[in-house]
């Protein structure tokens, strides 16, 4: 039988750093972040969709401009549920049947990686457990501002958008606190690899990426 786990965390966190040693570690890993781009690839029907829905204006030879795309809805919930309205169901769907080709495998455990785990809703019905890597408030918010080089406010803007910390950290049922050292953070991943016999932590243990 797969143990289902979901693995989120906000914005800056460093779920995707974690997300990287589990995947080093052998656990098959469900990217809702790859899969969001996947279903809007060029020749897709998704990418059709939007073009028909908010115009070719926002894509390119090379596929959706996401940054154009990602400023115009930004600002306007009402145009962000019409793009959610496109590519929720074609995520949901192959994050679905990824899931189902894990658990036909017998793999031990499988983990569904997504930023926004708890906020699209659906995932949680998914799952077994939840893994949430965490920091305190002001660590993320400096991390954010110093990573994609943001004001103050824009980095709390985005965080704003996600659910707070404290709400994801509430329903986990595992926490690694990511306040740290990055040796500090790793070690917790080792110990709950290790402690539920999943994967190979060996060189994690050596401090190798």
């Amino acid at each position: 039988m797969t143990e289902v786990w979901g693995l989120t965390g906000g914005i800056a966190t460093g779920k995707s750093t974690v997300s990287a040693w589990l995947r080093a570690a052998g656990i098959p890993v469900i990217d809702a972040d790859i899969i969001a781009r996947q279903v809007v690839a060029p020749k897709t029907p998704g990418l059709q969709q939007i073009a028909q829905t908010f115009g070719t204006d926002f894509v390119t030879e090379a596929g959706l401009d996401r940054k154009k795309l990602g400023q115009w809805v930004f600002t306007q919930p009402a145009e962000l549920k019409k793009l959610e309205a496109i590519t929720t169901p074609l995520i949901q769907a192959q994050i679905r049947r990824e899931l189902a080709a894990a658990k036909a495998q017998q793999v031990p455990v499988v983990m569904i990686d997504a930023p926004t785990f708890f906020e699209v809703g659906y995932l949680i019905h998914l799952v077994d457990h939840v893994m949430v890597v965490a920091t305190d408030v002001p660590t993320q918010k400096q991390r954010l501002m110093a990573r994609d080089g943001l004001s103050a406010a824009d980095a709390q803007a985005r965080m704003d958008r996600q659910w707070p910390l404290a709400k994801k950290i509430a329903q986990a049922t595992v926490v690694i606190d990511n306040g740290g050292t990055i040796a500090q953070t790793r070690q917790q991943v080792v110990k709950w690899l290790d402690a539920n016999k999943f994967g190979n932590s060996n060189h994690l243990k050596r401090g190798e990426q």
